[in-house]
């Protein structure tokens, strides 16, 4: 499976690579993307799509969500599969998201993960089985990250809101007001090196289930996008993510 990294130079797409030169699922990095030359022996990078010559089977991409458009285009254009691990996307760059897959297969998730898919399937129970509690997400990353939230604490919310048709997001506290019964209560904290905590607390007046996923390492990030794009080749254009990969499992 060939596949081009985009973001190539960042922590990620470093990660990506790695894993890649060492054949993890039977990756092969033939190429790289990124906005400022990279220089490496085993793969040729690019900072224009317009340059690039190699024809991968798949994008992997852990850059900036203000390069969007232009990866889809490209995509779109020469018709590859593309991984979207980025986040921090504008509605904008999010509607043309949507409109690529009705075009090309594209993989689309806050978090690459198989854990966080787990907790968000644990966290949509909670909030099943206790309707009336009340819930905070809370998120820790290191203090280089930019957007806030973090794209995986969106999603835990939006995955609750699913089962809570009335739910609103509310970010951060401040003031005089009580907390409303509708609430989810979304809070970052950004400090030192974290790689990503994500915790899920759910509250009655009786009792606390607080739901927990701690990254150890930037690897697990980099071999989740890399079975994404495996899962992703062999299919037909559409949008898919981390739940439409476990239960083709």
């Amino acid at each position: 499976m060939k596949i081009l990294i985009c973001g190539v130079g960042g922590r990620m797409g470093r990660e990506v690579a790695k894993m890649a030169l060492d054949g993890v699922r039977g990756a092969v990095p033939v190429a790289g993307m990124d906005i400022v030359p990279i220089d490496t022996r085993e793969f040729r990078t690019y900072t224009d799509w317009a340059s690039v010559e190699e024809m991968p089977d798949c994008i992997i991409d852990f850059s900036h969500h203000a390069g969007t458009t232009a990866l889809l285009q490209y995509a779109i254009e020469k018709k590859i599969p593309a991984v979207i691990a980025t986040t921090g996307h504008t509605e904008e760059e999010l509607a043309e998201i949507q409109a690529a897959s009705k075009e090309i297969p594209i993989f689309f998730s806050g978090n690459m993960s198989l854990g966080i898919a787990l907790l968000v399937e644990l966290a949509k129970t909670a909030a099943k089985t206790f309707p009336d509690a009340d819930i905070e997400i809370v998120e820790q990353h290191h203090n280089r990250k930019l957007d806030a939230p973090s794209g995986t604490a969106l999603m835990l919310a939006n995955a609750i809101k699913a089962v809570r048709d009335r739910a609103r997001l509310i970010f951060g506290r401040q003031g005089h007001a009580k907390r409303e019964k509708d609430e989810i209560g979304i809070h970052a904290i950004r400090m030192g090196n974290v790689i990503g905590i994500h915790e899920v607390i759910v509250g009655t007046d009786s009792q606390t289930i607080t739901l927990k996923h701690e990254a150890h390492s930037r690897a697990l990030f980099a071999e989740g996008a890399i079975a994404a794009a495996e899962f992703l080749i062999s299919k037909p254009a559409g949008m898919y993510d981390m739940k439409a990969m476990i239960d083709a499992e």
